[in-house]
């Protein structure tokens, strides 16, 4: 089986050039990009299985470049990029991309956020063949149809709201939803506010972890949003900074 294909768009020629050979020595495949114009091309005939972006590009905003991909496509977005501010982290998440890597950062934590996004790459796909209404992380258990619950083969009640913030990050699994992301989804809109999100997560999260030993399902990112772990079937979170 082929190593994945990975695209990889940086202007700075160094940087580029740290991240192909990084790749080439761990057996990826890799094509790349310097340009807004040359990443669309690039996406579109070579349909790569991941993408590694910089924000700063000279002809087009990276923002724009994963609101055009996520137009027609799927594929995990890692954005690599300078820009510092949980500001521009929010726009690159709400946008579609899926994990965001500040410069400067080491080849081992990249290599590290590409594995959970294959990993993601694998799971959508081994779902697809697995009944949809049905999902399963470690010992969470989620039947959709039947609105239920159950964690070490026990249901637990959640309230409504809960509920669906729950099935929210499941149906996201292993990707970081910002705070406006989930607020529009769940209450429609972006009046609700911050504060009371984060006291409806942390309702549930005390019904999923209720022992300081019990899995850690929900892992915040503070000052950007919430994401599901992967829990592997040994109880192991298959995620970073876990």
């Amino acid at each position: 089986m082929n190593k994945p294909l990975i695209l990889v768009v940086e202007d700075d020629k160094a940087i580029s050039k740290l991240i192909t050979t990084t790749l080439e020595t761990q057996g990826y495949r890799y094509h790349t990009a310097g340009t807004g114009e040359g990443t669309i091309f690039e996406a579109v005939s070579k349909q790569p299985d991941i993408m590694i972006l910089d924000l700063g590009l000279p002809d087009m905003d990276g923002v724009d470049i994963i609101k055009k991909v996520r137009a027609w496509s799927n594929m995990p977005i890692i954005v690599v990029s300078a820009r510092s501010e949980d500001r521009d982290k929010i726009d690159a998440l709400d946008a579609g991309a899926d994990d965001y890597l500040t410069k400067p950062f080491s080849v081992e934590e990249l290599l590290a956020r590409l594995r959970v996004s294959l990993r993601r790459v694998r799971y959508d796909s081994e779902k697809l063949q697995r009944d949809a209404s049905i999902f399963i992380n470690g010992n969470l258990k989620i039947d959709y149809a039947a609105g239920c619950t159950w964690l070490d083969g026990e249901e637990i009640h959640l309230t409504p709201i809960e509920y669906k913030l729950l099935c929210l990050l499941a149906k996201n699994v292993g990707k970081v939803l910002t705070h406006n992301f989930i607020l529009h989804e769940i209450w429609g809109n972006y009046a609700s506010d911050i504060p009371a999100l984060r006291v409806f997560m942390a309702t549930m999260r005390k019904k999923l972890e209720k022992t300081p030993s019990q899995i850690k399902y929900i892992q915040t990112h503070i000052g950007v949003g919430y994401r599901m772990l992967r829990v592997s079937d040994d109880g192991n979170s298959c995620d970073m900074n876990s």
